[in-house]
């Protein structure tokens, strides 16, 4: 999100960020923008420690007294809507995603919908990145219709991330990649398994199966580091390790597969439709809505091998050409749906409709 906050910075907005440090902090104070550290702990389903996160939230908002506080990820938004709340602040909050707690359907997630019908009663608007999770929101009364607006996920800039700026390396080996955290709500073992049968056939030699990504062992779906190595075979199932260059670990693959059960709206396909790349992903909300069948890649169904596995050979067995043909409308897709521009331009709107709130109160 730094292009929306360089972009408020530029018209002469006074940015303060909060979040737990790490090694972006620096960064942001770099950029000229006030770092305020915060502990979340994204795992923990402790009572307690959540009523400190809102104190702290509480604190820290109250030392600062911004006009608006623009909220992202589930307990910012939950958390740290109810202290703004406290404080009379506004605030504009971002559901990218509904996570595991909505796929599972468990107790955790009638809590989970609970504190979200709770605190968005003081969200001044709610963002949505796709249809689905917007109209779940609104039916079950955790938010309501007039608060609701949809982004185009959180944008890419497809000028940088593109392949003039990123040239395709060639290979004589034809590259899947999986970029995510390895989680198993990722698709992450139906990838595995897609891939192992393929590599057992020996009908594709000269294919290699990557995966990118940090291991994520401390979320309940977060696969191991010794499971990991299990499934990996040498020159075929390819574990990358992290990356902060997206643009050249894209350039060297062939295809992007995410076979996720559920996203907000994937950034890493729209990086990938950026960089003119086919891909394969999961026929889901906030992955079918990069992906038109036949288009610019393949949908799937999710937890399901054998239906990875077909597209998986799909793709293998389309020539050169129709390849480029799909990453060519994945790249038109990309610039005229999901440019980071349109997102900043939403978040700007809505803005300007909060300070003409403000300047009428006044």
């Amino acid at each position: 999100r730094m292009q929306l906050l360089k972009r408020l910075q530029s018209e002469g907005h006074e940015i303060f960020v909060v979040a737990n440090r790490d090694n972006y902090s620096t960064l942001l104070e770099k950029e000229g923008f006030k770092y305020f550290e915060i502990k979340v702990s994204n795992n923990s389903k402790n009572p307690f420690s959540d009523l400190i996160l809102i104190y702290n939230y509480y604190k820290i908002y109250k030392k600062i007294r911004p006009d608006v506080i623009l909220h992202n990820a589930i307990k910012p938004n939950i958390y740290g809507t109810l202290a703004a709340g406290m404080l009379k602040i506004r605030t504009i909050n971002n559901i990218s995603g509904l996570g595991t707690l909505f796929i599972k359907h468990s107790f955790s997630t009638k809590i989970a919908k609970l504190l979200y019908r709770i605190s968005q009663k003081f969200a001044t608007k709610v963002f949505f990145q796709n249809p689905e999770d917007k109209q779940l929101f609104i039916s079950q009364r955790l938010v309501t219709t007039s608060k609701s607006y949809l982004l185009p996920g959180s944008g890419v800039d497809s000028n940088f991330l593109s392949p003039s700026n990123f040239p395709k390396q060639k290979s004589e080996t034809f590259r899947f990649l999986f970029i995510g955290r390895l989680l198993k709500d990722k698709g992450i073992i139906e990838y595995f398994e897609a891939a192992k049968n393929i590599i057992i056939t020996g009908k594709y030699p000269n294919c290699s199966f990557n995966i990118l990504g940090p291991l994520y062992e401390q979320n309940e779906t977060g696969i191991g580091k010794i499971e990991l190595e299990n499934f990996l075979i040498p020159n075929k199932i390819i574990y990358l390790g992290e990356t902060d260059n997206i643009g050249e670990e894209l350039a060297k693959c062939d295809c992007l597969v995410l076979p996720s059960y559920r996203e907000g709206l994937s950034k890493v396909l729209i990086e990938a439709s950026s960089m003119g790349l086919p891909i394969i992903t999961t026929n889901v909300p906030g992955c079918k809505h990069v992906v038109t069948q036949d288009l610019n890649g393949f949908l799937c169904e999710p937890k399901n091998i054998k239906s990875l596995e077909k597209a998986m050979i799909k793709m293998l067995d389309m020539t050169e050409l129709q390849r480029s043909e799909m990453g060519t409308k994945g790249r038109e897709i990309a610039i005229n749906k999901f440019d980071v521009q349109i997102v900043i331009a939403e978040y700007m709107e809505a803005l300007n409709q909060i300070n003409k709130t403000i300047q009428h109160a006044d």
